[in-house]
Order: structure tokens, then C-alpha cells, then sequence
């Protein structure tokens, strides 16, 4: 996926934030157990960084404000959907004739759970196989993502950095839940999980309740050279 643009819009301590953690604002797979390097910023060091504050309402909220869903937002032809699928499945066989494109079937190994999950596409089965957004839209929506222009909320909506092939039922538990209620049910990826979390909301300037801070905070004492996925 194309560099999402950081313009005058985001708030300058978002941008300080970025440049101390070094993100890099391109498609990444998802990370394995990571330990940041000498002179690169741990999650917990940027986590100390993101404000504080209570939930905004969620008056005003829709999908809508997120833009259509699974645009092809760096025109390479293939839907954001897809992208994640192909970056995230092993075994991949394409739609003939899509470029390489739609994915029709393949598997996935889901970071949430450990499950191994065959994946075909179909009215049925394709749920069982679907893309979080690891920080949901809606509690964007309400830790600053209100303040965001539409174009900023739709980058934000197909940033791979905030997506992940998981498996269905999983994602559907999750809802619009925060670390501090919801994670992953696999112990050894909740580090990974809640490092994505503080890196994209750090990307885009929104804050953290109370909370969802000392939640992301115990689990980031157990590893705390836990690299920020970039």
C-alpha cells in the first residue's frame, strides 16, 4: 500500500511521535516477536507519549465517515481486502484473470488464536476468515479520529499497518473493544497486538482512555523491549 501522506492536519505531537518512533508508513507483514534495536524507540517509550483522555461520544459516527469500505487506496488494482488476504494467507490461488488479485482461497495462520484456518472464498465461508482493524473505527471515532479529515479517516481505514487477516469469530468477539476489553486469547501475541495498537494511534495523533493505557501498560511490563511493527 502507498505511504500514507502526513499532512498539516495531524497534530504536531502525532508527527513528533512518528519521527522518534521511525514508523515506516508502507504495507508490513504482520511482525514476529520483535526487540527494538539500539537507538529505536520501544512501544512503551512511545506509549508514554500518546495523551490520555476520557471516550468522546460517538455522536456523529458511521462507517461512512471512514470512507467506502476496502477502497483500492494506492491503485494497484486490488481492493484493500484483497491486499490483506494476499499478504496474510500462505498458499494463495488467485481469481484467474484478476492480476493476481482476488484471492480465492489459502491459509491462514491466525495471530489471534494459533489456528490454523483454510480459507475459501464464498457467501458461507468467506466470514470465516476476516480483516481487523486493530484499532476499530469506531474507537478511532471517539479517541480523536472525529478531528481527522475524510481522507485521513480512509487512509486510516485501509492503513495495513491497522489491518490483519484473523479468523472470524475471533474478530466478531472483539467488536469495537479496546485492550483493556479485548485480547487476542493467544498469550504469546498480546505484546505484538497492543504494540500495533500504540503505533497506530500514535501514526495518527488519537489518545488512549485511562483504561485501555494501563491495560496496554501491564502487558508491555512483560516485554519491555517490545519493537513497534513498522
Amino acid at each position: 500500500m502507498a505511504d500514507v501522506t502526513q499532512s498539516n492536519r495531524l497534530s504536531r505531537r502525532a508527527v513528533w511521535v512518528l519521527s522518534v518512533a521511525g514508523l515506516a508508513l508502507s504495507a508490513v507483514l504482520p511482525p514476529a516477536t520483535a526487540t527494538a534495536s539500539t537507538g529505536q524507540a520501544t512501544a512503551s517509550q512511545v506509549l508514554s507519549q500518546i495523551p490520555v483522555k476520557g471516550r468522546a461520544p460517538k455522536t456523529g459516527y458511521s462507517r461512512a465517515q471512514f470512507g467506502t469500505a476496502w477502497m483500492d487506496v494506492d491503485h494497484n488494482g486490488c481492493d484493500t481486502r484483497n491486499d490483506i488476504l494476499k499478504r496474510d494467507l500462505t498458499d494463495v490461488v488467485f481469481k484467474t484473470g484478476t492480476h493476481d488479485c482476488v484471492v480465492l482461497s489459502g491459509v491462514l495462520l491466525d495471530p489471534y488464536s494459533g489456528t490454523v484456518i483454510k480459507f475459501t472464498r464464498g457467501v458461507r465461508t468467506s466470514p470465516k476468515v476476516q480483516i481487523d482493524h486493530v484499532v476499530s473505527l469506531s474507537n478511532a471515532w471517539q479517541t480523536g479520529a472525529f478531528k481527522l479529515t475524510l481522507e485521513d479517516r480512509t487512509n486510516f481505514a485501509n492503513d495495513p499497518l491497522n489491518l490483519l487477516a484473523v479468523e472470524g469469530k475471533l474478530n466478531s468477539q472483539k467488536g469495537d473493544g479496546d485492550a483493556a476489553t479485548w485480547l487476542p486469547p493467544l498469550k504469546s501475541y498480546r505484546c505484538e497486538f497492543v504494540a500495533r495498537q500504540v503505533a497506530v494511534k500514535a501514526k495518527y495523533g488519537l489518545w488512549m482512555t485511562s483504561p485501555e493505557q494501563v491495560a496496554i501498560t501491564q502487558i508491555l511490563k512483560t516485554c519491555p523491549d517490545q519493537a513497534l511493527p513498522k
